[in-house]
């Protein structure tokens, strides 16, 4: 296993090499997003690797969220390429991209109990009900909410609409999950303690993890490389332990 947890590094001793067949698994191409004539992303060209936990860091306005939205379809860029898998994503509707997105305020349906939150996406695409019901249950037991399932979302913890959210997010099995600041709205503590366990998670599942997060401490924590974003570019992109020690 390797030290960054991202399970594809061919030596142990951390020095990034992986496999070629899995080099530029989510790749970005000279992509540049304007709005009103201003750049907020600007020709970003970018590899991310299967497998691994990618952090977009930056302050507000440095563009990762733009660059996260694109990857999901939420908007176009005005130039240049996404690849996924060496297919090209870029003009495709966010329905037919294998990508789900976990948002900072949740985004769940307050109607609905924890269960057929999480089913939703495969009630939507009209799976067989022994399906949707086994993947539930499995999701479940993953982000330990069992003895929840038929509350709602105002009767449980942030922290727990938080890996409601992330479950629902990954039930329908997607090759990316991004993650747009999905602890902002929690305490320290807590926060803490969902990185662990997203970490743990992610060595459990193995999906390529684009994390944005304007905190270095969230970054550093649980990333196997991270990209420092700036004015819509890419300022430096290595490893944590090489971010923090050669800023």
């Amino acid at each position: 296993m390797c030290p960054c947890r991202c399970g594809v590094c061919i030596c142990r001793g951390g020095c990034g090499m992986i496999p070629a067949d899995m080099a530029g698994f989510l790749t970005f191409e000279g992509i540049t997003k304007r709005f009103r004539d201003v750049p907020a992303v600007d020709r970003v060209s970018l590899e991310i690797r299967q497998g691994e936990i990618f952090s977009l860091l930056g302050p507000s306005g440095c563009g990762k969220t733009t660059l996260l939205r694109m990857v999901a379809g939420f908007i176009h860029p005005d130039e240049g390429r996404i690849l996924l898998e060496g297919r090209d994503i870029s003009g495709l509707p966010p329905e037919q991209r294998p990508v789900n997105t976990v948002f900072q305020n949740y985004a769940l349906f307050p109607h609905l109990s924890i269960r057929d939150n999480i089913a939703f996406g495969l009630k939507m695409a009209r799976r067989p009900r022994a399906e949707i019901r086994g993947a539930v249950e499995r999701m479940v037991d993953l982000v330990d909410l069992g003895g929840h399932e038929d509350k709602f979302p105002h009767e449980i913890s942030g922290g727990q609409r938080q890996r409601v959210a992330i479950a629902r997010a990954l039930v329908n099995r997607p090759r990316v999950l991004l993650l747009d600041e999905p602890l902002a709205a929690l305490d320290l503590k807590l926060r803490q303690r969902l990185l662990a366990e997203l970490s743990a998670l992610h060595d459990e599942i193995g999906t390529t993890f684009l994390y944005v997060t304007h905190d270095q401490d969230e970054a550093m924590g649980i990333s196997c490389r991270i990209a420092v974003m700036n004015r819509g570019r890419i300022e430096q992109l290595g490893e944590p332990r090489e971010i923090y020690e050669a800023p």
